[in-house]
């Protein structure tokens, strides 16, 4: 599958239908509580990223939360 992640194309061979944006943060090892993410220009509420689906072409961002002070 094809995505668009912050604005760079690339392709994930093993998220196929039906790929959900929780599989994919999964995919990227990325963890769930210290990222936002918006899919085709619409902010994902966390809640439903397990049933979110993912389609080829989609566009993401994601944003990382860092601390410090």
């Amino acid at each position: 599958m094809k995505l668009t992640i912050n604005g760079h194309e690339r392709d994930f061979p093993a998220l196929a239908a039906p790929a959900t944006i929780e599989s994919l943060v999964e995919t990227l090892g990325l963890k769930g509580d210290r990222v936002a993410i918006e899919l085709n220009g619409e902010i994902a509420a966390r809640s439903g990223w397990a049933v979110a689906p993912l389609a080829e072409g989609d566009e993401l961002e994601i944003v990382h939360f860092v601390g410090g002070g």
